[in-house]
């Protein structure tokens, strides 16, 4: 079972990489799955354009293909998401049908980006993805992870069993059902 981690930003200084490498990390003791991260900064494209005919479309579509489902974890940027996350995800359509995927909100205040767990939610199920109920939000993270990236609270490797298993749930039952 192959599940991806998407990092949905490409600003500087950005804090959700600590919290896309933590998900990572836990994600990676789960029995019988595959996962990578993937930086919206390498999939960055010069105009919306013709979007399929580009190096980075081309290197994501073979990555979300091969999926069974996805993760992505993103940062709330004004009650939204950010532009280069919907301009990656809007590369391709086809790829994503009937794939689960988990959505991880990161925000420095105490509401941990649901707004834009939200809002992203429907841009997934209109490319015909099966967002998962569960989510699992970071709030303020810039006091969450310490000077060595570690986490401080210790409720979040239980937080992920559950997210985790509720995907991985859903990415068996409709990698069956896309089977002929």
């Amino acid at each position: 079972m192959y599940i991806p981690i998407i990092l949905g930003t490409a600003r500087e200084g950005r804090r959700s990489e600590k919290a896309a490498n933590f998900v990572l990390r836990e994600f990676q003791k789960q029995e019988g799955v595959e996962t990578e991260l993937i930086d919206v900064r390498d999939y960055r494209i010069a105009a919306t354009d013709d979007t399929e005919e580009q190096e980075p479309a081309k290197r994501f579509s073979e990555k979300v293909s091969r999926a069974d489902g996805l993760i992505i974890v993103a940062p709330e940027y004004n009650h939204g998401y950010p532009g280069e996350l919907k301009m990656m995800l809007d590369m391709l359509y086809e790829e994503y049908n009937r794939k689960p995927v988990g959505i991880c909100g990161v925000a420095s205040g105490g509401m941990g980006g649901v707004r834009m767990v939200e809002k992203l939610r429907l841009v997934a199920i209109e490319l015909q993805m099966v967002p998962i109920r569960t989510a699992v939000y970071f709030s303020n993270v810039k006091t969450l992870f310490d000077e060595q990236d570690n986490i401080t609270d210790p409720s979040y490797p239980e937080r992920l069993q559950k997210f985790f298993g509720e995907l991985l749930w859903y990415a068996k039952a409709l990698k069956a059902a896309r089977e002929p």
